[in-house]
């Protein structure tokens, strides 16, 4: 169990105090205090792992298989003996410009959070050293764990938003430069980003309704105190939503606008290709007569008759060479 406990301790008071290495005696500690909870982290444990924390806190049957099947979307379930709670963590990545999930459980009783975490983007970490030296927010108990998680996983969330948004600028940008010659490619990158932005969405969006729920009222082990703290975090969340429905707008138009603008290009082509295919057809055609070999031709007995059929040609075709360019086809 030490690779995947993260972290484990016991809160008295809103302060860190030194407790049992084991976590069932850590357990027993917080039960028998007052005032005190016991919070352990986990990162990716197995199922015969986790057995042996979810048999000790009583978590129930239902959440412990999503906490470890973790493709779960985001949600709140009530159970007898404890909330849980999933939130899909998004980083973004400046090397590859892409957003990445991941995925972090809670549970809360009456004396207990564990925390259950999913890949890389970790905001645990941060959270519980922020939560240490805040211990006002400490004693309202597991509860305030719970909104910490929370407020930072919503608070990045506006961060990566930012982000995309400078990306978005760029694309756009590259999309209505008059030097963007590679159609295929940027239709790519607009398809490629439109991704990113759906896979936000499917981190942000679910979480309107725990949130609300929290804040609401009515939910157990839900500290009154903390309500306000949950509409807070309620409210970040409703400006990173905002944040990627402007994104996912303004990408709709940016890819109208590019298609528009590949549609726009293939009629020049077009207009282009007749041009010179009319240009072409001209002395094909009186190439095509004089090859005919017939005895009764126009000029065919003067010396200066070919001479004269080669410039009909060449006339022919600046011509219409002329005629095209006045009107924007060459």
């Amino acid at each position: 169990m030490r690779r995947v406990i993260v972290d484990c301790a016991v809160y008295q008071d809103g302060r860190r105090i030194e407790g049992p290495a084991d976590f069932s005696a850590a357990l027993d500690r917080a039960r028998a205090a007052r005032n005190a909870f016991l919070w352990i982290g986990l990162y990716e444990p197995t199922e015969e792992e986790f057995a042996m924390v979810s048999s000790d806190f009583g978590l129930h049957p239902l959440a412990v298989e999503d906490a470890l099947s973790a493709h779960q979307r985001p949600k709140l379930e009530v159970y007898e003996d404890s909330l849980f709670l999933v939130l899909k963590p998004v980083q973004y990545e400046d090397k590859y410009s892409a957003v990445t999930t991941g995925e972090l459980m809670v549970f809360v009783g009456d004396c207990f959070v564990v925390t259950v975490r999913h890949g890389e983007a970790n905001p645990l970490g941060v959270v519980r050293e922020r939560l240490e030296r805040t211990p006002e927010v400490l004693r309202h108990g597991p509860t305030a764990v719970m909104y910490a998680v929370a407020d930072a996983v919503v608070d990045h969330y506006l961060e990566v938003a930012d982000e995309l948004h400078i990306d978005l600028d760029e694309l756009e940008a590259d999309v209505f430069s008059p030097e963007s010659g590679r159609l295929a490619f940027t239709a790519g990158r607009i398809y490629s980003f439109k991704r990113q932005v759906l896979e936000f969405r499917r981190a942000a969006g679910p979480l309107d309704d725990p949130m609300a729920r929290l804040a609401g009222g009515g939910v157990p082990f839900v500290h009154a105190g903390s309500r306000p703290f949950f509409r807070d975090v309620g409210d970040h969340l409703t400006r990173a939503n905002e944040h990627v429905d402007g994104l996912d707008r303004l990408l709709s138009d940016v890819l109208a606008a590019h298609l528009a603008q590949v549609g726009v290009r293939q009629n020049d082509d077009v207009r282009k290709i007749s041009a010179w295919a009319a240009m072409i057809a001209v002395p094909t055609m009186l190439a095509g007569i004089y090859g005919m070999n017939f005895d009764h031709m126009p000029e065919l007995a003067q010396p200066w008759g070919y001479p004269a059929v080669l410039v009909l040609m060449v006339g022919s075709v600046l011509l219409l060479h002329r005629f095209f360019k006045r009107r924007g086809w060459l």
